[in-house]
């Protein structure tokens, strides 16, 4: 006699498919991976479907396809029968939801990782005339003698900085 707890299908417990997709490397910075980068926010069994929630490190992200594919590719591997991917615009991606260990091989990959982000308060904004440049430590030789060579480096989330002590250019992951 067959029970019905054999009848159902073996899906892959939650925990399990987390620990699956923290393998898939963010496809522009393959240090760290899409969960470290807080880009899958949420998964979760709605009945028989497994619905994975991701939201881009921006809304025009052009990895996030990219992305997709490999959650998909890796669900598949994994055995799960019908699965759904949802793109998540809101709340907006925050830096703040990098884990710490994925700030510390941002560094050493050779990409400053975000500051804190300022608070936001209403200012008056008539006699403005340019925010100051906050220090951003070289993150091959930590000096602090860095300047802005564009607001966006090798992505749109992240800004190209020189160090003037060792010369070498970096990218600067933009906290926002």
């Amino acid at each position: 006699m067959v029970t019905a707890i054999e009848t159902q299908s073996s899906q892959p417990s939650v925990q399990t498919l987390w620990k699956l997709l923290e393998g898939i490397p963010d496809p522009e910075i393959p240090v760290i991976s899409i969960v470290e980068l807080g880009i899958v926010r949420a998964i979760a069994y709605e009945g028989d479907t497994l619905v994975v929630s991701v939201t881009p490190t921006y809304s025009g992200c052009p990895a996030t396809a990219v992305i997709a594919g490999d959650i998909a590719r890796t669900l598949d591997e994994a055995g799960v029968a019908r699965r759904e991917i949802r793109v998540r615009l809101a709340p907006a991606w925050s830096t703040d939801w990098i884990v710490p260990a994925a700030r510390d091989r941002l560094r050493l990959y050779g990409i400053a990782p975000p500051g804190e982000r300022a608070t936001v308060q209403p200012v008056d904004i008539s006699g403005l005339r340019r925010r100051s440049s906050i220090a951003i430590a070289c993150p091959r030789c930590g000096s602090l003698r860095t300047r802005e060579l564009s607001a966006f480096g090798s992505t749109p989330c992240k800004a190209q900085y020189r160090c003037e002590d060792c010369l070498e250019p970096f990218d600067y992951f933009k906290p926002i």
